[in-house]
């Protein structure tokens, strides 16, 4: 394994972590629990009727929401994700897009 390959893998089972903790903690005051299923290429969070479906080859992480709406994003070598929107290019502290993950499926 490449270190470049490794390196997208912790961040993989970062995210993951990141997901787990921000929906536990979203779900505090509701008693509320979501599940988060990690695997070698896919993370999946459900809560409810709510879901998000991520999955990654290599650095491309493509996402879906039960609602229909999708996206790619990508892992960047700094923790980040990556947006592109026609000409526009965004980046997003990975932790970040966990919180509003986690907020939008706890809500």
């Amino acid at each position: 394994m490449t270190t470049e390959t490794q390196l997208f893998v912790e961040l993989w089972v970062s995210l993951a972590s990141l997901l787990r903790s921000y929906t536990a903690a979203h779900g505090l005051n509701g008693d509320r629990q979501a599940t988060v299923e990690l695997g070698e290429g896919r993370i999946t969070v459900r809560h409810a009727d709510r879901w998000l479906d991520l999955i990654r080859a290599g650095r491309s992480v493509n996402w879906k929401r039960e609602d229909g709406s999708c996206g790619v994003l990508e892992l960047t070598e700094a923790g980040r994700l990556k947006s592109r929107r026609g000409e526009e290019v965004g980046e997003e502290e990975m932790d970040m897009a966990a919180e509003a993950w986690a907020r939008e499926l706890m809500r």
